[in-house]
């Protein structure tokens, strides 16, 4: 994985929080901060998006903090200074919902993903579906399911697959889908879960299949604006640069489905239910 010394991975609590700038938006007061909470599956595209924006409207600074999703929910709960919230799985806004830090017109469903299983190379004559994880992969890998989205799916999918209890036991649990994609990728474990947005990273492990839809719940990345954000006007514009249509072609790039429209905006997440 590309490491870029301007942005700290973060995988601690609000003590050690580091956000590092980046570029964004015109019309607002010079100087102006967005800090931008994200899961690292979202890195490659929102630095391609920021790029763009910060072409665009220059005179917003974007900061962001990558971790796993849990991490970074406690994080603002804890009191970190966060202006968006972009993550996948719905249970992470739900929480911030449900403790105040945002509301219902700030949240919606922005992006759309599929679960693959990925092969360490040496496997991949060996498991080409999950019918041969229980004879050929002697260790699997997903992220933790309490924590880390793409471990939550991959455990419902699993289970209803009929094999979390047999491959419990085997099980590495990573702190980020990233970590899961590395531990396939070196050879250290036999098989694993991650987005397939995540999976174009592979350079020796395979993609052996897709998950079944109906295996887990809809894969939804969602984004989050914090009620206690001091910038709500760069806040809503950026917002709105992310639904738009510029900002889906990238994300189609990187192996996203968009879920909103077009410009005009995204599908909310009031009443839908958290999964």
């Amino acid at each position: 994985m590309r490491l870029i010394s301007r942005t700290s991975i973060a995988m601690v609590l609000f003590a050690s929080l580091v956000f590092s700038p980046t570029a964004g938006q015109a019309g607002a007061v010079p100087g102006t901060s967005l800090r931008i909470s994200a899961g690292v599956g979202l890195k490659d595209a929102l630095f391609a998006l920021e790029k763009i924006y910060a072409q665009q409207q220059p005179s917003v600074v974007l900061e962001f903090n990558f971790a796993a999703s849990g991490f970074l929910r406690k994080q603002i709960e804890q009191g970190a200074p966060v202006d968006l919230f972009l993550a996948p799985g719905r249970q992470h806004v739900q929480a911030l919902l449900d403790g105040g830090f945002t509301d219902s017109g700030r949240c919606c469903a922005l992006l759309g993903n599929e679960l693959v299983l990925v092969v360490a190379r040496e496997k991949q004559h060996q498991i080409k579906g999950f019918a041969d994880l229980v004879a050929h992969a002697q260790s699997f890998t997903v992220g933790l399911p309490d924590m880390v989205p793409a471990g939550t799916y991959a455990r419902q999918t699993l289970a209803s697959l009929g094999l979390w209890d047999k491959l419990e036991s085997r099980m590495v649990y990573g702190k980020s889908v990233r970590q899961v994609l590395a531990y396939v990728e070196s050879g250290n474990v036999d098989a694993g879960l991650v987005f397939a947005s995540d999976s174009s990273l592979l350079n020796s492990g395979v993609v052996a299949c897709a998950a079944p839809s109906d295996s887990h719940a809809p894969i939804v990345f969602s984004m989050a604006g914090m009620l206690a954000s001091p910038h709500p006007r760069e806040l809503r514009e950026f917002m709105t640069f992310l639904q738009g249509e510029q900002a889906a072609s990238i994300f189609r790039r990187y192996g996203f489905t968009p879920l909103f429209p077009g410009a005009g905006g995204a599908v909310r997440m009031q009443n839908t239910p958290v999964r």
